[in-house]
C-alpha cells in the first residue's frame, strides 16, 4: 500500500425504529458522495465497512458498485439509543476523549480490530492506494493510536463532516482531512 484514504459515510436518512448501523443513504446522501469523486485517487483498492451507510457512500464516491467489505472497519459498538433520548454528540465526544462507557466496545478493542482490517486489506492492495469507507468514532480511535490528531482526538472527530475524506500517512504520523462540507 503507498497511500491510505479514509472515507466518512455521507450523511444517512436517521429512523429511529432502525439501529444506526442499518441506516441507508438518501438521495442529499448520495449527492454529496458522488461529490467526492474529484478527490479520489482513480484505481484505487476500495473497502467498507459492511454498513449500509458506509458501503453506499464509497460506491457512489468512487462511481463503481465493487467495493469488498470488512465489518472490521465499522462503527463502535455501542448499544443504539435514539438521538432525541440523549446528547448522543456529547456522550461520543466523551468516549473519544477516553471514557470507557458501560455497553461501548473498549477502545483498545477497536484500534486493534480497525488495525488489523487496515493491514489485511494494505497487503491485498500492494501498490495502489487503499481507500477505506468507514465512519466517525472507530477510525478517530485507531488513528490516535498511530498518528498525531490536531487539535486533539475529540476536536479531529468533531471537524469530521458528512461525508469526508481523510489522507493517512502513517510514515510521517499525520491524518490531513481533505474533503467535506
Amino acid at each position: 500500500m503507498d497511500r491510505l484514504v479514509l472515507v466518512r459515510h455521507a450523511m444517512p436518512v436517521p429512523d429511529p425504529d432502525v439501529p444506526s448501523e442499518r441506516w441507508r443513504l438518501g438521495e442529499p446522501g448520495r449527492t454529496a458522495a458522488r461529490a467526492l469523486r474529484a478527490v479520489l485517487p482513480p484505481d484505487a483498492y476500495l473497502v467498507a465497512s459492511d454498513e449500509p451507510k458506509a458501503v453506499q457512500t464509497l460506491q457512489e464516491a468512487a462511481g463503481q458498485p465493487d467495493v469488498a467489505t470488512d465489518p472490521d472497519f465499522g462503527e463502535v459498538r455501542r448499544p443504539y439509543v435514539w438521538a432525541a433520548d440523549e446528547d448522543y454528540r456529547s456522550v461520543a465526544r466523551a468516549y473519544v476523549e477516553g471514557a470507557a462507557h458501560a455497553g461501548w466496545e473498549p477502545h483498545a478493542a477497536v484500534a486493534a480490530r480497525f488495525g488489523a482490517a487496515v493491514a489485511r486489506h494494505a497487503a491485498l492492495a500492494g501498490h495502489r492506494t487503499l481507500v477505506v469507507g468507514t465512519h466517525g468514532l472507530s477510525p478517530t480511535v485507531w488513528l490516535a493510536g498511530v498518528v498525531r490528531l490536531e487539535p486533539s482526538p475529540a476536536g479531529f472527530w468533531q471537524s469530521l463532516g458528512y461525508p469526508d475524506v481523510v489522507d493517512v500517512d502513517l510514515a510521517a504520523g499525520r491524518a490531513t482531512r481533505r474533503a467535506g462540507p
